[in-house]
């Protein structure tokens, strides 16, 4: 493969992605200032966390095929396949649900398939066995030498990469806040914000996992602990993909206010989760909150 197929930077990258004031009376009321992350706007392909968890994981696997998890309708699955059809290498989609194989595929799914990734559906329990040795062995059997990626990109590489989105924002607000899946976003976040920073998740799945996955995740990456955060469990609507009514009004009514089109799954939830956070006089007045807008809808 040619050294620069492995060149990241061709891809035009939007770094630092911009941060963007946002005058909302949901959080003025309380005398806090609210600031927006604009990761989304860092690459249409591969946007957001996608970007800086995928990318050191990318300039390790040199070229060889990229094996990685996902459910139907994963972003993470459609930025890796995206990331092989711009760079040029294989991919590979381990995805949860045999069932799948005998459906028409889903617009992700599709999109996936069109960007030249390989997919390969398993059974829920051969799944959730997927770090297994016995799992992996079958899965390096079947489609030899593969760089391995973790479901929702998150390892020590990602941790490492989404360091730079904290020093982004040294020195920006206090509070930055992020909606979380599978944890590596905050372990990075966390790690690269300066002193007097904190670092907010919002976990987007019910389960109470995230607490020991982020510290694994630091540990691995950094040795240890690794800057200030913590967990707001309350705001997963349900659990994951799980998008009521409420949560559409008040998306619906920030994008009305805002102009800014608000994904559902992840970003809907933090700004929901800061709205009323505000409101329980959890940020001090005079401060000022910062939410990554991690995708786009």
């Amino acid at each position: 493969m040619p050294d620069e197929a492995l060149d990241l930077s061709r891809l035009r990258p939007v770094l630092p992605s911009p941060l963007q004031p946002v005058e909302d009376e949901c959080f003025a009321r309380h005398g806090v200032t609210l600031l927006l992350k604009r990761d989304d706007l860092i690459h249409p392909d591969l946007p957001g966390n996608k970007w800086r968890k995928l990318a050191p994981n990318l300039r390790a696997a040199a070229g060889r095929t990229v094996l990685t998890f996902g459910g139907a309708y994963s972003n993470h699955l459609r930025a890796t396949a995206a990331a092989g059809r711009l760079l040029g290498f294989p991919t590979v989609g381990v995805v949860r649900g045999d069932e799948l194989a005998r459906r028409p595929l889903n617009p992700s799914l599709a999109r996936c398939a069109a960007d030249g990734m390989r997919l390969h559906f398993v059974d829920r329990a051969t799944y959730r066995a997927k770090t297994s040795p016995d799992v992996l062995e079958g899965l390096l059997g079947l489609f030899g030498e593969c760089a391995v990626i973790p479901e929702g990109g998150s390892n020590a590489l990602a941790a490492q990469g989404c360091t730079e989105l904290g020093r982004e924002l040294r020195g920006r607000g206090g509070t930055i806040a992020v909606a979380c899946g599978t944890g590596g976003t905050l372990a990075g976040l966390a790690a690269g914000l300066g002193p007097g920073q904190r670092a907010l998740g919002v976990p987007v799945l019910r389960g109470g996992f995230l607490d020991a996955a982020v510290r694994g995740l630091q540990r691995e990456a950094f040795g240890g602990p690794a800057g200030r955060w913590s967990l707001d469990e309350r705001f997963h609507f349900g659990g994951y993909a799980r998008t009521p009514p409420e949560l559409h009004a008040f998306a619906d009514a920030f994008e009305e206010r805002h102009g800014l089109p608000v994904e559902r799954l992840y970003v809907a939830k933090l700004l929901y989760a800061l709205t009323v956070l505000a409101g329980e006089g959890a940020f001090a007045p005079g401060s000022t909150v910062t939410a990554v807008v991690t995708g786009r809808p």
